[in-house]
């Protein structure tokens, strides 16, 4: 499902125009985009931007009983299909790894839990773009 979705009016907004890098601004921005969406889901925003010796999560979330680790990824595009498209191997092994250690620390071994990979395009002068999957690793 593609969303069109809004934030200018968010006061974290305008935190991620003062950053300087570029891509940090781009990352920013598509993070709290899917903060956003997520909650619009039903989601419960556990944390963001966890880190851990294997990587970082860039959001955990609950989504009803089941312990949702989010991949954001964000494109300056008119799609999506580009930031599906790079996540790799590599980085799929160190997401599990990642979801491992989170629930290793926090004591949830027994958790029920799964990946979702939020895609988010920003197209040049159009609103953002954004697609959910959940449970990334069954692809």
């Amino acid at each position: 499902m593609l969303t069109n979705i809004s934030v200018f009016a968010t006061p974290i907004y305008y935190v991620i125009r003062l950053m300087a890098d570029k891509n940090q601004k781009t990352g920013a921005y598509g993070e709290l985009l899917a903060r956003q969406y997520l909650e619009r889901k039903g989601y419960r925003i556990i944390t963001t931007n966890w880190h851990c010796p294997y990587g970082e999560a860039d959001i955990i979330a609950e989504d009803g009983e089941v312990l949702v680790f989010v991949e954001v990824r964000t494109r300056h595009s008119g799609t999506t299909e580009t930031a599906f498209a790079s996540i790799t191997t590599k980085k799929r092994e160190r997401l599990i790894q990642t979801a491992y250690s989170y629930l290793s620390e926090t004591e949830r071994d027994d958790a029920l839990w799964r990946i979702d990979m939020v895609a988010i395009a920003l197209p040049y002068n159009e609103a953002p773009l954004i697609q959910h999957r959940e449970d990334v690793l069954d692809w």
